[in-house]
């Protein structure tokens, strides 16, 4: 077992994909579970898979480019469950478009969710994680974060700058025991795939073949994971550091 067994964990963006893969798993190890994320239904439906399994776990609606939805659902999250101990911002939105395409209002609406939702989560929740003595922040960026590619420019800027905000919390937060890193998976099975998957005219499968040593794209599982390692007892010395979770591929081994 992973040990994260009575830790509190916050998750944005819960309501599907990696976000709700890792708050399940986070349950199964036994944390307590505040699930977040703008879509209500989806949100509770992870709620109702875990507690149907035995897991205790809460719901909140949540806007991560919103101070204040921040500042009330840390509040909720402590009334509930007494303090919190672990940090996911996982919530983030993805457009594929040439710069000269890309609106301002597209660029300012990733940003806002991508990166300032990622910087006042960070914001508010040190307090939170100096009550219970430490505790672990994890960022989601990107291989996108990495590496440059066509059509990604408002997309891996906001990755990159992920990257470095999350350095940049570790040289900060570390003299308060506060671990901070980034998780970087390449096209995971998940709505984001089915986006790039239908720009780029290909098949899950026929990406996975292309983008990975391994011949498939990453599951939600697979990420969630290393996201929860990176919260667990195990994982105490790391901070600062980048996770890539790409199956080897262009950021890790070169395929031939």
């Amino acid at each position: 077992m992973i040990h994260v067994e009575g830790k509190v964990v916050v998750v944005t963006g819960a309501g599907a994909g990696i976000g709700r893969a890792t708050a399940k798993l986070f349950a199964d190890n036994g944390a307590k579970v505040v699930v977040t994320d703008v879509k209500q239904d989806q949100g509770e439906e992870t709620v109702q898979q875990i507690t149907s399994a035995g897991g205790d776990s809460m719901f909140l609606r949540h806007d991560v480019s919103s101070e204040e939805d921040w500042v009330r659902v840390l509040a909720a999250a402590k009334e509930q469950f007494g303090g919190i101990d672990v940090l996911v911002n996982n919530a983030g939105i993805y457009v594929i478009a040439p710069v000269t395409e890309t609106t301002l209002e597209q660029w300012n609406k990733l940003f806002s969710i991508n990166v300032t939702g990622v910087f006042l989560g960070a914001k508010h929740v040190v307090s939170y994680l100096v009550e219970r003595g430490g505790g672990s922040i994890v960022n989601l960026s990107s291989v996108a974060g990495l590496l440059g590619a066509a059509g990604h420019a408002c997309y891996g800027a906001s990755k990159g700058a992920v990257r470095i905000l999350t350095k940049d919390l570790a040289a900060e937060l570390g003299p308060q025991n506060i671990r901070v890193n980034s998780i970087h998976p390449t096209y995971v099975k998940t709505a984001m795939a089915d986006y790039g998957a239908a720009i780029a005219g290909k098949t899950l499968d026929e990406m996975g073949r292309e983008m990975s040593v391994l011949g498939r794209l990453a599951e939600p599982e697979d990420v969630a994971n290393v996201i929860v390692f990176l919260a667990a007892d195990e994982s105490r010395y790391l901070t600062g550091a980048e996770f890539v979770v790409d199956g080897g591929g262009g950021t890790s081994v070169l395929a031939v």
